[in-house]
């Protein structure tokens, strides 16, 4: 049975690496070069496709922008990308912040026989794009203070959902102190964890598997639900 994605990214952003040398690429490219891969029994649901200004939205009304395609979904992929925050407008007034939202929320519809039917949390998995140089270190940026070369991930370029979704489970959760006296997180020890597109593309299921291994390990992780 096919995967139901629900693709959640800035769609204009062009902070990005291009895809070819002789144009210059948006996020939404590198969502046309996924699609490309996916498997023909998957399904994939888009979010932000113009620039609609949310600021003058009703909560109710971005939900019911939102809601056919994210309760269809069972797995939502954010596209990290260098621009993807607009820094003069607040969470709450782009898209991104509630399409993370209503991933996670355990939301009620009626179906064709007029049941209740209730949607779980999404399976969540954040895909960090390069950036022009085509260079990952704007978000994960690998540190050479202790043996263990670990990776800092700069959680402040991120909308307050997604950050705190980020080094937030509390059961099983491993850590130490390196040697700069950091708290060093690992192995799994976010909902929303981060790769490489590099690393996705080359196998998206692998990704997508491991996501829905954190859902059916939810009760594992401190979720944070609302914009």
């Amino acid at each position: 049975m096919g995967k139901k994605i629900f693709v959640s990214y800035k769609y204009a952003d062009d902070q990005v690496q291009n895809l070819t040398s002789d144009t210059t690429s948006t996020v939404r490219d590198y969502i046309d070069e996924f699609e490309k891969k996916i498997d023909s029994s998957d399904h994939i649901f888009k979010g932000e496709s113009n620039g609609e200004d949310l600021s003058k939205l009703s909560d109710e009304t971005i939900w019911e922008k939102l809601k056919d395609r994210i309760y269809d979904s069972s797995v939502t992929i954010v596209f990290i990308s260098p621009g993807m925050k607009e820094a003069d407008k607040k969470d709450r007034d782009q898209w991104i912040p509630w399409e993370i939202s209503y991933s996670l929320k355990e939301t009620s519809r009626k179906n064709k026989n007029g049941d209740a039917i209730t949607s779980h949390s999404n399976a969540i998995l954040a895909v960090v794009l390069p950036d022009i140089d085509g260079s990952y270190s704007y978000y994960l940026e690998t540190q050479n203070c202790c043996d263990t070369s670990c990776t800092t991930h700069h959680t402040n370029k991120l909308f307050s959902i997604i950050k705190q979704n980020k080094f937030n489970k509390i059961k099983n959760a491993s850590t130490h102190i390196c040697n700069d006296e950091r708290t060093i997180w690992s192995g799994t020890c976010s909902y929303i964890e981060a790769v490489k597109w590099s690393d996705f593309i080359a196998n998206y299921n692998k990704y997508v598997d491991f996501a829905i291994d954190r859902q059916n390990h939810i009760d594992e992780y401190k979720l944070c639900k609302e914009v």
